[in-house]
């Protein structure tokens, strides 16, 4: 096999690979030699068949299969030799014009194998990075705010008397039939609704219609959905509601105390609360994690520089531009809604994919120099999170991803990247500083 390198320019790699067709041919007559104890053909006893023959009638699949896996053996092999990574799956040019000759063992076996390298570049020392960890210290206030909200979504209604009109506070069953130009629209029907006057939960201007009507009472209701409402076809539109009111219930007292607590299976207001501050402690935990790896990874962008293999960005920007269209139709937004215009917008997202490839590799290096490793447990432990989410399907999500080996590898990737961000914050020089829950909570403006 000769091997010869006709490209390196930055991390672009070319070589020109030829197997001498005496090479084949013994590989081809290896090969059928193997196949002879294997195949039955009329005629001869099993084992027995002359290579010849087999040539004759089976070299030219033979030679095919032989040239397919002798193409992935020596390309393996000669890129492991030159000690380079590739950044994705290496192409290989096999010319067709002598195709034919090849498959006969008349000529050499040519082909081209280009490839993009991963970049090399140095660790920075970890200890000298300075990262705050924003913290929320929870006040008893905070847990006690909780516990009345909870409190509040369990409180007692009973029905009112009969000919009562319905007030602010009391609970309304109706059925209610939403329409946009006179037609029903989808996810505007409900037959037995239920609504706290003056909760909010509703479009403004629908729960004040709802007040003074009775049991029996039908009314239809004019509201105007909000502009920045989730659903394109109905933000800004006016609709109509047919409303249909089956019951009206007074709101009970509250009761905060051991009571309340026994009611939703607990034995005291003290384990409420406990479990209530640990939520909350969960729940900023994860906020925090959030914000001390968005700083370390700006720091990261900061420390590192180097050219990126082009394939794997523009595979990167691909998927992500992919999803911004997917989420603008969704939306029913335009670039010009966002005040920008689709390059502007596309420049934008490149920069964004420079920095996730970019990032995406020093981490990859990161793990591999220092042996991070993700344990089966760990990968299991995530494709069961993973089957709960589509209840109802739980077998073939988990048959998907046990023989979907990109799609597994999609579960890892993400507990690799979070165990080497834990490694270098180890490293790394980190303090807390004390914020408002309000600090911790709002969205960077490139976060959002």
């Amino acid at each position: 096999m000769q091997v010869s390198e006709t490209l390196a320019e930055g991390l672009k790699r070319e070589l020109k690979v030829v197997i001498p067709a005496t090479d084949l041919a013994t590989r081809l007559d290896e090969y059928l030699n193997d196949m002879k104890s294997k195949v039955n053909i009329n005629g001869f006893r099993p084992g027995k068949v002359p290579v010849s023959h087999l040539k004759k009638v089976h070299g030219r699949q033979a030679m095919g299969e032989l040239i397919g896996n002798l193409i992935n053996e020596t390309t393996a092999k000669t890129i492991e030799e030159r000690k380079e990574k590739p950044a994705l799956q290496p192409e290989i040019d096999l010319s067709d014009d002598d195709a034919e000759k090849v498959l006969a063992g008349e000529a050499d076996l040519a082909y081209t194998i280009s490839y993009e390298v991963l970049p090399q570049f140095d660790i920075v020392d970890f200890s000298a990075i300075e990262l705050e960890r924003p913290i929320v210290e929870i006040s008893e206030d905070e847990v006690d705010e909780q516990v009345k909200q909870i409190a509040e979504s369990n409180r007692p209604f009973e029905a009112r008397e009969e000919g009562a009109a319905a007030e602010d506070g009391d609970r309304v069953t109706m059925h209610y039939l939403g329409k946009l130009d006179g037609e029903p629209f989808e996810g505007g029907e409900d037959e037995n609704g239920q609504l706290v006057l003056g909760s909010g939960q509703f479009i403004p201007g629908f729960e004040e219609q709802i007040v003074g009507m009775k049991i029996g009472d039908k009314k239809v209701i004019d509201v105007t959905f909000p502009e920045e409402y989730g659903a394109a076809n109905l933000a800004g539109r006016a609709v109509t509601f047919d409303i249909d009111v089956k019951g009206i219930e007074a709101a009970g007292e509250v009761s905060i105390d051991d009571e309340m607590a026994t009611k939703l299976g607990l034995e005291s207001l003290e384990k409420l609360k406990e479990i209530v501050r640990g939520q909350i402690e969960s729940q900023f935990g994860a906020a925090t994690r959030q914000k001390v790896k968005r700083a370390l990874l700006d720091k990261l962008d900061e420390e590192y520089s180097f050219e990126l293999p082009e394939k794997l960005l523009e595979t990167e920007f691909d998927g992500v531009w992919k999803q911004v269209e997917a989420d603008m139709q969704q939306s029913g937004k335009t670039f010009e809604d966002e005040e920008t215009t689709e390059d502007e917008a596309k420049a934008e997202y490149r920069k964004i994919s420079e920095r996730r490839v970019r990032l995406g590799l020093v981490l990859s290096e990161v793990g591999e120099q220092n042996k991070v490793q993700v344990t089966d447990e760990e990968v299991q432990k995530a494709l069961f999170d993973r089957v709960r989410q589509f209840p109802g399907q739980e077998q073939q999500v988990f048959e998907f991803y046990k023989n979907n080996e990109q799609a597994l590898a999609s579960l890892r990737a993400p507990i690799y990247e979070e165990k080497v961000v834990d490694y270098i914050l180890e490293l790394a020089k980190v303090s807390d500083k004390v914020v408002s829950k309000e600090e911790l909570m709002a969205q960077d403006e490139d976060e959002a």
